[in-house]
């Protein structure tokens, strides 16, 4: 349980139920009553957090995950703490429900979270172990940023991985663009100014690439701001090549198509592309046969519609530039020569950071828990491989921080 929680809670106020004096307690209720006494002390931490969620500094965001109110591995969690609510999201080797505290007390009543579990057949099945602590390394370490879905805690029992995060209801911003089409250029601005800031901490304070950056990657949350979500494909690079291919057709650059090693320019690249998308309704490269968007990219003419304006178009030129020494964002400046540019002459960028300036879009909502910004999904399926005494002997040790 991080520090800074210990500091801001009162010991001793635990609800465990105590014994009457006279009764001697066996080491097992003793146990069960501190298990509850910490689940309780958990709780109250995280209800701390959630009536306080400011925006950490860019200083305290980068702290050790362990001084943070959030971004810890809790050993006081389990699944059964949890009412799983809904399906919010299915992947090839996770599934995001929506949950609330079992049994909850009065003033626990409106909290709910997205709980991402991965099960550990899975996740080693499909070779994604690697991906899996990366992502949970990389939110544990960005956790309290102002765009970036919290990770809460994280968790683990036998079978599964857990990832407790902050529900944004307002669903993917993918299908806001859908219904207008397009955006128009104040909305484009402030949404792009806001993965400005998230690039900006990923790359030069974190040295993560993200290399998954599209619209369907990007919630908004009760309040209109962006949380970008899904960290399965960032990697710690700090100035080092790296070789994965992994991003969405559309979205990737040209040096990943290459495969001449890449690092944290793709993410300016696709940045470019999702600037191109949001005014447009479409990005620039598309095809019906991905070997052809791929021919396009790396030739790398972006066409643009009359309609756009003159600093728009300069500032995807130079984000979706092939040679990386003279993309905008990798060079000289970076993010900082992103910032300054034209397009964003309107953007005050410590009120953005702080959350000051209204969201273009504020979902309409019933209430904390309303799920309507999501689809249905089909139930999980039946007998499903168990994970065995010999695979956890075998991979335990990769899991044993989460």
């Amino acid at each position: 349980m991080a520090a800074v929680v210990h500091k801001l809670l009162h010991h001793g106020h635990g609800h465990g139920h105590h014994s009457s004096s006279d009764a001697p307690t066996s080491s097992h209720d003793r146990q069960n009553s501190d298990m509850e006494r910490a689940l309780e002390n958990e709780k109250r931490g995280l209800a701390h957090w959630e009536d306080h969620k400011r925006p950490l500094s860019p200083g305290e965001v980068c702290a050790n995950p362990e001084d943070k109110p959030v971004g810890y591995s809790s050993n006081v969690f389990t699944q059964d703490t949890f009412e799983l609510v809904k399906t919010l999201g299915t992947g090839t080797f996770a599934r995001v429900w929506l949950v609330r505290f079992k049994n909850p007390k009065l003033e626990e009543r409106d909290q709910v979270f997205a709980l991402k579990i991965l099960r550990k057949v899975d996740v080693i099945r499909l070779k994604q172990v690697e991906h899996v602590r990366n992502e949970r390394n990389v939110l544990a370490s960005v956790a309290g940023h102002p765009f970036i879905t919290t990770m809460i805690a994280s968790f683990q029992d036998h079978d599964s991985l857990y990832m407790l995060l902050d529900y944004c209801p307002g669903g993917e911003v993918f299908s806001y663009l859908r219904r207008a089409r397009r955006f128009n250029e104040p909305t484009s601005q402030f949404y792009a100014a806001e993965i400005v800031l998230i690039l900006e901490y990923l790359h030069e304070r974190e040295g993560v690439a993200y290399r998954d950056l599209k619209p369907e990657n990007i919630l908004i949350d009760a309040e209109g701001h962006l949380k970008l979500v899904d960290f399965g494909f960032a990697k710690k690079v700090e100035n080092r090549e790296t070789y994965t291919l992994c991003g969405t057709p559309e979205y990737l650059a040209p040096e990943v198509i290459r495969n001449t090693g890449h690092g944290t320019a793709v993410d300016w690249w696709a940045f470019g592309i999702l600037v191109y998308e949001f005014l447009v309704g479409q990005p620039p490269f598309w095809d019906q046969n991905p070997m052809k968007i791929y021919e396009q990219i790396v030739e790398g003419r972006v066409r643009f519609p009359s309609a756009m304006s003159p600093d728009a178009r300069d500032l995807i030129s130079g984000l979706c530039t092939v040679d990386t020494s003279k993309r905008l964002g990798n060079i000289k400046g970076g993010a900082g020569a992103v910032k300054s540019h034209a397009w964003f002459r309107n953007i005050d960028w410590e009120a953005l950071y702080n959350r000051k300036v209204n969201g273009p879009i504020v979902p309409h909502l019933r209430g904390p828990a309303d799920t309507r910004n999501f689809d249905e999904y089909e139930p999980e399926p039946e007998n499903r491989e168990v994970y065995s005494q010999e695979m956890s002997e075998k991979w335990g040790e990769f899991f044993k921080d989460f």
